[in-house]
C-alpha cells in the first residue's frame, strides 16, 4: 500500500516536472517571438517610406526598375527571360497602332495618299494588325521580323510615326525596331537596357527596399519605395498608402505637352499632370511630407521642343521662344520648371511652409543620372531628418 502511494506521488511529480518544462519552453518561444516583433518594429521605424506618384506614361516604373538595378541585385536570368513576351508584345502593339493609325489618317486626309500603304504591304499590315490585337502574341521569328521591317520602312508608316503624338505610339518604338533582329534570336534573353525600355502598365502596388549608400543602416538611410499605377482607374488604390510617408516623388513627363491620355484622348497629358500634382499637394496627410518633383523624359523633351512649340499646350500658351538650339531647350525647360514651382507655392499654406520641395531634371533611361538624382534625394532627406532632430 505504502509502495503504491509513493509510486503515484512519483508519477505526479514527474508529470508536474514535465508540465513545468513544457510551460518554460512555451514561455521561451513567446519571449523569442516578442523579441523578434520588437526588433522588426524598431527596424521599421528606421525605414523611410517613399511614394512614387504621377500620371500614366510618366516614367515611374522605369525609375523603379532603375532602383532595382542600381541599389539592389538587379534582374536575375529568370526575371530577364520573363520580359521576353512583354517586349515582343510591345513590338506587335506598336505596329498595330501605326497600321491602324495610318488608316485613320488616310480617312481624315482624303485628298492625300501619303498614309496609304504600298500594295505589297497592305496584306502584311492587316496580318500584323490582327496579331497585335490578340491577347496572346506569338514569339518573334525571322519571318515575322521581315514582315515587321517591311511595314516599319513603308513611307506611309513613317509619315504616321511622325504624328505619333496623336496616336499613343510608345516611346520604346524606335529602340525595339532598331533591335528587331536581336529580339527574334532563338536564344534571346533581354538585356537590362531592353527591360528598361519594356512597357507594362503598372496595376496595384509594387514595393522595393533599398539604400543609395548601402544596406548597412549606419552608412545611410534605408528606403521603401512604393510604385502605383498612374492611370485614372488605378488612383483609387493610392489613398491607403498616404499615411506615414517621408517623401513623395512625383514624376512629370515634360515631353508630353503635345500628347493626350491613353484613357482619354481629349485630355492633354501635361494638363492631367498639372491637375494631379495639385490634387496630391492638397492632401492633408502630406502637410509635413517632403516633395521631390522629377521633371522626367528630358531626353525626348530636348529633341521635341525645337520642332513642336511649347505653347501648343494650354498651360504653356504664354511661352515665347527666344533662341534656337541648346539655348532654346534650356529656356523652354526653365519655363516649364517655373510653372511647376508656381503651382507648388500656390498650393502651399502656412502649415506647409517647413516641408522640403526640390525639383530634379531626369531621364529615367539614363542610369548615371538616376543614380546621381537619388544620391541627392538621399542627402536632402538625411539633412531634413537631422534638422528635425535638432542636430542642424
Amino acid at each position: 500500500m505504502l509502495d503504491t502511494v509513493v509510486q503515484n506521488m512519483g508519477l505526479l511529480c514527474s508529470r508536474h516536472k514535465r508540465g513545468n518544462q513544457a510551460t518554460t519552453e512555451e514561455n521561451d518561444k513567446a519571449a523569442e517571438i516578442e523579441r523578434r516583433i520588437e526588433q522588426e518594429t524598431k527596424a521599421e521605424k528606421h525605414i523611410q517610406k517613399l511614394l512614387l506618384l504621377g500620371a500614366g506614361e510618366s516614367g515611374k516604373s522605369t525609375i523603379f526598375k532603375q532602383i532595382k538595378l542600381l541599389f539592389q541585385t538587379g534582374f536575375d536570368e529568370r526575371e530577364l527571360q520573363s520580359y521576353t513576351s512583354v517586349i515582343h508584345a510591345n513590338v506587335y502593339q506598336t505596329i498595330k497602332i501605326l497600321h491602324d493609325g495610318a488608316k485613320e489618317l488616310a480617312l481624315s486626309d482624303a485628298g492625300s495618299s501619303k498614309y496609304d500603304l504600298s500594295i505589297d504591304n497592305k496584306e502584311i499590315g492587316e496580318k500584323l494588325s490582327e496579331i497585335g490585337g490578340r491577347l496572346d502574341y506569338p514569339r518573334l521569328t525571322e519571318e515575322l521580323v521581315q514582315d515587321i521591317l517591311k511595314i516599319w520602312s513603308d513611307p506611309a508608316i513613317q509619315e504616321t510615326y511622325a504624328r505619333g503624338n496623336e496616336l499613343q505610339v510608345p516611346d520604346c518604338a524606335d529602340y525595339f525596331m532598331e533591335n528587331l533582329q536581336r529580339l527574334s534570336e532563338a536564344n534571346y534573353i533581354p538585356t537590362k537596357e531592353d527591360v528598361l525600355h519594356a512597357r507594362v502598365r503598372t496595376t496595384g502596388v509594387v514595393e522595393i527596399q533599398f539604400s543609395p549608400v548601402g544596406e548597412n543602416k549606419k552608412s545611410g538611410e534605408v528606403y521603401r519605395l512604393y510604385d502605383v499605377g498612374g492611370q485614372r482607374n488605378e488612383r483609387r488604390k493610392w489613398i491607403h498608402l498616404f499615411d506615414g510617408v517621408t517623401a513623395v516623388i512625383f514624376c512629370a513627363a515634360i515631353s508630353e505637352y503635345d500628347q493626350t491620355l491613353f484613357e482619354d484622348e481629349n485630355k492633354n497629358r501635361i494638363m492631367e499632370t498639372k491637375e494631379l500634382f495639385e490634387w496630391v499637394l492638397k492632401q492633408k496627410c502630406f502637410e509635413k511630407t517632403s516633395f521631390m518633383l522629377f521633371l522626367n523624359k528630358f531626353d525626348i523633351f530636348e529633341k521635341k521642343v525645337s520642332n513642336v512649340p511649347l505653347n501648343v499646350c494650354e498651360w504653356f500658351k504664354d511661352y515665347q521662344p527666344v533662341s534656337t538650339g541648346k539655348q532654346e531647350v534650356e529656356h523652354a525647360y526653365e519655363f516649364v520648371k517655373k510653372k511647376f514651382e508656381e503651382l507648388y507655392y500656390q498650393n502651399v499654406t502656412c502649415d506647409h511652409q517647413d516641408r522640403v520641395f526640390k525639383i530634379y531634371r531626369t531621364t529615367a533611361l539614363d542610369q548615371k543620372l538616376v543614380k546621381k538624382t537619388f544620391k541627392l534625394v538621399d542627402e536632402t532627406l538625411r539633412r531634413r531628418n537631422l534638422f528635425e532632430a535638432g542636430l542642424l
